[in-house]
């Protein structure tokens, strides 16, 4: 039997499809959640020091090393499980243990993660949270929890696949820093299909922050946007007139220019990184199949309202930048047009110059040429003289007679010399 050669890629291809399974969670438990994110440069960030904070997590649990290359993770520390996982720009730990505390959302539960490790993170908390997961009891029951857990005014419930879960929160920081989940599980569902819940919650919860990054850099851009706005427009009016000088107003658009392909060039990545956070966030609540329970606003509603928003002010304030952008270059093309036009019709005065002064240089030239003519004729007549004096005794002539006779053949063979010579130049 002829063996296949296979590609190199294909089992490490393969097994990326499952390489990060949902938690196995059961339907009393508790969950905490942490990601983490370097303020600055975090995708091309030092990988090597995440994979070195989680192993310091694990060797105070005695617990085994990831390989050297992993970005995801699962262990066992205490009697919590643990899973981390290194995304593009930050880092996550869920971690859930059995059994809930009496105090709901107890700050102490998040104590399996010790202060002195939490204050050495290669990085800062970009959101952390705490999921409550109970046993479905009645609606009356879920509308009271809800109610002495979140602020009113932001709850957000809703039952989802299949009626199956009913999830509850307010998307609000409580006073130890986290943010605040319910869950309340039927009796017929299974610890799979809590664990992708839970996870889908997380992620939901960390694309949104993720995503508000965009909506920041959005709003410290907006009012230079706005400046530059009306400086460009006011000297777009400048250009129709004469009062500024078109060079000096083509290096203030040149400035200009640039300053908008910095703004653009800076937050390209963050804008971009914003839209797919934002896809993220709408696919995870859509794979919930939310449904409406006791009235409560549900997930997609209270995005919608709350968060959606922010997003439009991302992609309007991307689009102002552009579309600035693309203005100034155009203004600036436009006015170097009307610099290249004047400098033209400089030139060709300056053409017409030295055409003028060219004519002129050249009647001087056959002037000069005639006088030379004279010039030259008349040292020539006088040489001849000289050598024909001799001639002129024994003709009987007088020497004025001799000096009139050669003049003229001499002057015509000095022109005649001098137009050749002028030739053998000008064909040269």
């Amino acid at each position: 039997m002829q063996t296949i050669q296979d590609h190199p890629l294909r089992y490490q291809l393969s097994n990326e499809l499952h390489a990060r399974p949902f938690p196995t969670i059961s339907a009393l438990s508790t969950v905490i959640y942490l990601a983490v994110k370097q303020p600055e440069e975090a995708v091309n960030r030092d990988r090597a020091l995440d994979l070195a904070h989680l192993i310091d997590l694990l060797d105070r649990h005695g617990a085994p090393h990831p390989q050297p290359d992993a970005t995801h993770y699962t262990a066992q520390i205490g009697r919590h499980w643990l899973k981390w996982e290194q995304h593009t720009e930050f880092v996550s730990y869920t971690l859930h243990c059995e059994g809930v505390a009496d105090r709901p959302f107890d700050p102490a539960d998040f104590e399996v993660l010790p202060q002195d490790w939490l204050a050495a993170m290669p990085g800062q908390r970009v959101t952390s949270a705490m999921i409550r997961i109970l046993p479905r009891g009645n609606l009356k029951q879920m509308k009271a929890d809800a109610k002495s857990w979140f602020v009113p005014e932001s709850t957000v419930m809703s039952q989802v696949l299949d009626d199956s879960i009913t999830i509850g929160g307010d998307f609000r920081i409580d006073a130890a820093g986290h943010m605040r989940f319910a869950m309340f599980v039927s009796d017929s569902t299974g610890p799979q299909r809590i664990g992708r819940v839970v996870q889908r919650i997380c992620e939901i919860e960390t694309y949104r922050a993720m995503s508000m990054l965009g909506f920041a850099r959005a709003r410290r851009l907006s009012s230079k946007i706005t400046n530059l706005d009306g400086h460009l427009s006011r000297m777009m009016t400048q250009m129709t007139g004469d009062e500024v000088d078109p060079d000096q107003l083509l290096t203030q658009l040149l400035n200009i220019s640039a300053e908008l392909e910095s703004m653009a060039a800076q937050s390209a990545f963050r804008f971009s990184a914003t839209g797919a956070y934002e896809a993220l966030v709408n696919q995870r609540i859509g794979l919930l199949r939310e449904e409406r329970c006791a009235g409560y606003q549900t997930l997609a509603e209270f995005m919608l309202r709350r968060y959606e928003p922010a997003m439009r002010t991302v992609k309007s304030t991307e689009t102002r930048l552009t579309v600035l952008a693309d203005r100034a270059r155009r203004a600036g093309e436009l006015l170097r047009t009307r610099v290249d036009v004047q400098r033209s019709a400089q030139n060709q005065a300056l053409l017409e110059s030295m055409d003028r002064r060219a004519d002129l240089a050249l009647r001087l030239q056959h002037t000069v040429e005639g006088l030379s003519v004279v010039a030259i004729s008349y040292y020539a007549v006088s040489l001849a003289a000289y050598a024909l004096y001799p001639l002129a005794q024994l003709m009987d002539l007088s020497k004025g007679m001799l000096t009139a006779l050669i003049t003229l053949p001499v002057v015509a063979l000095v022109w005649l010399s001098v137009r050749r010579l002028k030739k053998t130049l000008h064909n040269s």
